[in-house]
């Protein structure tokens, strides 16, 4: 994964996610088909709202994607967007939901920060600073 730097007005930045969705109470509902329509609904949102999805893939009860967002949006707004869009859409597609309830998506997540030099060797770049005199 190369790293294209988000140029902006004011900023530059490089700003990348791994986000974990499970399903509602890790039932095994999500099918190929399925999960081609839930990348399509994440990958719609991602444009409306200016961020990319770099890698998507899942499980028949979770998935997996990478997302680079610029620094305007914060990720419980991006995971809120793109579960609320892909959970709307799964249900129009006419797939069943976990127990026929209204949620396909547990509300809870799991997103770390990904990309960029280790903690050790941005401790250590940090310490090396010249100061001034």
């Amino acid at each position: 994964m190369t790293s294209q730097l988000r140029k902006e007005r004011h900023s530059v930045t490089d700003l990348k996610i791994h986000l974990v969705c499970v399903t509602k109470y890790r039932r095994p509902v999500l099918t190929s088909e399925s999960l081609a329509l839930i990348e399509k609904s994440f990958k719609e949102v991602a444009k409306k709202m200016d961020f990319h999805i770099q890698e998507f893939n899942g499980e028949s009860d979770h998935i997996h994607s990478i997302i680079e967002f610029p620094p305007k949006l914060s990720i419980s707004q991006i995971v809120n967007a793109v579960k609320g869009v892909s959970s709307r859409r799964y249900g129009q597609a006419g797939y069943s939901k976990p127990y026929g309830k209204d949620a396909l998506w547990s509300p809870s997540y799991f997103a770390s920060s990904i990309g960029g030099a280790p903690l050790e060797v941005l401790k250590k770049y940090i310490q090396d600073q010249e100061k001034p005199s």
